[in-house]
């Protein structure tokens, strides 16, 4: 008797072999003969590249499916994917909203291990990895050792960014201002740059979520839940946020039947999708870590250093 259901039960593919992430929306993922499928189904003007019609899913061959509005999933097809390690998150229009992410569960801990050594040494990893998401953003490397200078030469930086974006879609700007208890008391450029942050979180939490990573150990943003998927977010303030935001704006101001929510939604999604930039983010991300040993082989390395210590003192 062969295992599992078609006796593909092991028959399972390392993720690095993988195709990434699939976006599906406006159908039914369900499984026919063992075979994930989605039937797409009639939607004008729904912006997806497929036609109404039946799919066939290569499940194996993906690491995570990002399913849409109008989308059903059958208790079968989520069945079929926990089985050979493929996720599905429940995103918003564009990915601008991250509904619910199952772990991953990738092949190894390897990132999450790598993440958990840098932030655990606040004067040395931790501090590099920050100056470089700093450089990813700014396109230089900050010589200062100090969270608090960094953060400080940054805010010069960003508050000119949103000086020169603003200016170039004609719109006064007056500085960032924002209530948390009364976001809508905002003007509306900020009301945009609200909604906007919000969208490239969610695509940041799906790339932090596909790698494995650990959300809540950030490295310039510290003790919100999804702190390190802020820190990715921000790397896209200037050429993402900012400008979908003010674009946004712009289009208000000249028309005020527009709803400002959804037009930035709408503007970053498609922002996101034009500039690929869940793929950049799960790059940068491995690029973050990819020189820090991971948690146990640097106590091995320590250990190793120790007793070597231990001989020559002994000699």
């Amino acid at each position: 008797m062969m295992r599992g259901r078609l006796g593909l039960e092991t028959a399972r593919i390392p993720h690095a072999d993988r195709h990434g992430l699939l976006w599906l929306s406006r159908g039914a993922l369900t499984v026919r003969d063992g075979t994930l499928r989605f039937e797409r189904q009639a939607a004008p003007d729904s912006g997806s590249p497929l036609d109404e019609g039946e799919y066939g899913i290569p499940f194996q061959t993906l690491s995570m499916i990002l399913l849409g509005p109008g989308s059903t999933v059958s208790h079968d097809a989520l069945r079929l994917m926990a089985r050979h390690g493929t996720a599905l998150v429940a995103v918003g229009e564009d990915g601008v909203r991250c509904y619910t992410a199952p772990p991953l569960m990738p092949d190894t801990s390897d990132t999450a291990r790598r993440q958990m050594r840098a932030w655990g040494d606040p004067d040395g990893s931790r501090i590099t990895v920050a100056r470089r998401m700093y450089a990813m953003r700014l396109g230089e490397v900050f010589p200062h050792h100090s969270i608090e200078r960094l953060r400080g030469m940054e805010g010069a930086r960003a508050r000119r960014a949103y000086r020169n974006i603003a200016q170039q879609h004609g719109i006064e700007w007056r500085g960032r201002r924002y209530d948390r208890a009364n976001p809508l008391a905002a003007d509306i450029p900020n009301q945009a740059i609200n909604h906007a942050s919000v969208a490239v979180t969610s695509a940041a939490v799906i790339a932090v979520t596909s790698v494995g990573a650990i959300p809540q150990l950030g490295f310039i943003h510290e003790h919100s839940g999804e702190a390190f998927a802020l820190d990715i977010a921000d790397l896209y303030r200037d050429s993402v946020i900012l400008p979908a935001a003010f674009k946004s704006a712009r289009a208000v101001m000249d028309n005020r039947t527009v709803n400002i929510e959804r037009h930035t939604r709408r503007t970053t999604g498609q922002m996101l999708k034009d500039k690929s930039v869940i793929p950049q983010m799960i790059d940068r991300i491995k690029t973050l870590f990819q020189d820090i040993a991971p948690l146990e082989e640097a106590q091995e390395n320590t250990g190793a250093a120790d007793e070597t210590e231990r001989s020559e003192g002994q000699i």
